[in-house]
């Protein structure tokens, strides 16, 4: 289900519990010792994507109570977490080189596909002016180095 498909939870502001805009934060006890963290979570994801610190209220005992301030700085802060991690893994499934050949330049990728039934790769040569001119699929164990890039640049791009 789509993030625009789902419908949002209703808001709620309690001293130990927001949810708003698809985010939810609540003080959580932490388990080792007699602090407190909050858990941030993003609705239609299963695990908290981001646990911090909490600080004590003026009794020293309890949690100190929800603010707007503070709910946003962490929805914030766990937005962050959550586009770094996408551009991590973005950045982990795709290998690029740029090969010069006869006066132009290609960028060479290999892309992979994170297929649970068909896992594959793809092969492509995207030129100066950003079009595609050769896509083929490859295996996933496909060798990528400088050498098979340039190889297969000077050959015109033939299927692997």
């Amino acid at each position: 289900m789509s993030a625009e498909s789902t419908p949002t939870e209703p808001e709620v502001m309690e001293p130990t519990f927001w949810r708003k805009n698809g985010w939810s934060a609540r003080v959580i006890k932490y388990e080792d010792d007699d602090g407190w963290a909050v858990e941030i979570r993003k609705q239609g994801i299963a695990e908290p994507v981001l646990i911090s610190p909490w600080v004590m209220g003026r009794d020293k005992k309890n949690p100190k109570p929800f603010d707007a301030p503070a709910f946003a700085t962490f929805v914030k802060t766990a937005s962050e977490v959550l586009d770094r991690s996408a551009r991590q893994r973005d950045q982990a499934m795709t290998r690029k080189l740029s090969i010069a050949w006869e006066g132009r330049w290609y960028e060479v990728r290999l892309e992979l596909v994170a297929d649970e039934y068909d896992p594959h790769a793809l092969l492509l040569a995207i030129d100066n002016a950003g079009a595609t001119v050769a896509k083929h699929r490859v295996p996933t164990n496909f060798k990528f180095s400088r050498d098979v890039a340039n190889e297969w640049v000077r050959e015109g791009f033939p299927e692997p």
